[in-house]
C-alpha cells in the first residue's frame, strides 16, 4: 500500500549540512538502480551528486565520519572504529582520508572520474538483515558525530574517545542519535548489493510550454529517520536514467520530498502516479510543497512512485 499526503509550502525540518553524499563505483561511476555486484564495490562520493549543475554546492569543507546500516539505521554494519571511517571535503568534494591514515586504518580510495575527487570504499561492513539486500550509507560532521556519540554514551567524554567506538549505542526516537548520527545532522544514501530491482521515487521536471523534461532541478529527500539529502534530475539512458531525481532503494515508512522553486524552475501543479496501480493524483497544491510518500511492505520490487512537477513559463 502507499499514502500520499501534502504539506503547502517547505519540509518542517531545517536542514543543517548543505550538500549531497551518494554511492558510486571506485571510478565515481554510476550504477544502475544503485545495485552494486558486491559489497566492495561500493564507494561513497561526497559533492555534487549526479545531474547537478556545474557549480552546485558541495558538502561543506571540514572533516566527515561514515557508517553503514540497515535502511531503518537500528543495526550498525560497520565493523571498524570510527576514528578508520574519516574523511576530509575541501572546495566541496572528498579529498583524502588523512584522518584515517593517522589512525592506521583508512579505508581504499579511488579517484572521480568527473570531479577528482577522492571515492571511499564503505567496506567492511557485515550483511544487511534486510530480506531485500538493502543498506544505507551515513556521513555527519566529526564534531556532529562526537556530540551524537557522547548523547548515548556516558562512557564517551571527548573526541578521542568517541573515535575509537565501533558502535556508540542506539536512542530510540526519530531525532535520536543512531551509532553516533543524529539523522538531521547527517546525509543519507541507500543502496542495494544484488538481488531485485528495489522501489524507487522518482521526481521530473517539466516545462509547461515547452512540455520538455528538464535536467538539473533539484529536489530534497528526508527519509523516514530525518536525514536529508539532494538530488537531481538528469539523462544517462545507458543507466535508464531519463531526466529523473532519484530516491533509490526507500526503506518501509514515510519519506519526505521537498520541492522547492529554484533557478529554471518556478514551482505550479504537481502530481504523483503509482506504477503499480497506475494512479494517479493530483497534490492538489500549487507552488513549492513537500510531498510525503509511505512506502509500505506491499509496494512491489521495481515499482515506481513518480513525482511530476510543473514549472511556470519554462
Amino acid at each position: 500500500m502507499l499514502t500520499i499526503s501534502l504539506g503547502a509550502a517547505q519540509s518542517a525540518h531545517a536542514a543543517s549540512l548543505s550538500g549531497a553524499i551518494f554511492t558510486t563505483l571506485s571510478d565515481g561511476s554510476e550504477v544502475n538502480f544503485n545495485i552494486y555486484p558486491s559489497k566492495e564495490a561500493v564507494y561513497l562520493d561526497g559533492g555534487p551528486g549526479p545531474g547537478a549543475p556545474q557549480g552546485a554546492a558541495g558538502l561543506p569543507d571540514g572533516t566527515y565520519v561514515f557508517q553503514v546500516t540497515i535502511p531503518s539505521g537500528k543495526t550498525l554494519l560497520s565493523t571498524d572504529p570510527a576514528g578508520c571511517r574519516q574523511f576530509i571535503v575541501l572546495n566541496g568534494i572528498i579529498t583524502s582520508v588523512q584522518p584515517s591514515i593517522d589512525f592506521g586504518c583508512a579505508h581504499v580510495t579511488g579517484v572521480d572520474i568527473d570531479h577528482g575527487a577522492t571515492t571511499v570504499q564503505l567496506m567492511p561492513y557485515l550483511d544487511t538483515t534486510n530480506n531485500g539486500g538493502e543498506y544505507k550509507a551515513w556521513a555527519t560532521r566529526l564534531a556532529d558525530y562526537v556530540a551524537g556519540c557522547e548523547a548515548v554514551n556516558a562512557s564517551v567524554t571527548n573526541e578521542a574517545q568517541a573515535l575509537a567506538q565501533v558502535d556508540c549505542g542506539y536512542a530510540t526516537g526519530k531525532d535520536g542519535s543512531k551509532h553516533g548520527f543524529v539523522p538531521g545532522d547527517s546525509k543519507t544514501d541507500n543502496f542495494k548489493v544484488k538481488g531485485q530491482v528495489a522501489p524507487e521515487i522518482d521526481t521530473r521536471f517539466h516545462g509547461d510550454v515547452s512540455n520538455a523534461l528538464l535536467d538539473g532541478r533539484m529536489i530534497s529527500w528526508t527519509d523516514t529517520l530525518g536525514a536529508h539529502n539532494a538530488k537531481w534530475s538528469y539523462l544517462n539512458l545507458a543507466l535508464d536514467v531519463h531526466h529523473e531525481a532519484h530516491v533509490e532503494a526507500p526503506e518501509i515508512g514515510t519519506h519526505l520530498i521537498t520541492i522547492g522553486n529554484q533557478a529554471g524552475c518556478s514551482v505550479d501543479d504537481v502530481t504523483v502516479t503509482n506504477t503499480q496501480t497506475g494512479n494517479t493524483y493530483s497534490t492538489g497544491v500549487l507552488g513549492p510543497q513537500t510531498v510525503s510518500v509511505n512506502i509500505s511492505p506491499s509496494l512491489k520490487s521495481g515499482a515506481t512512485i513518480f513525482i511530476d512537477v510543473w514549472c511556470v513559463g519554462i
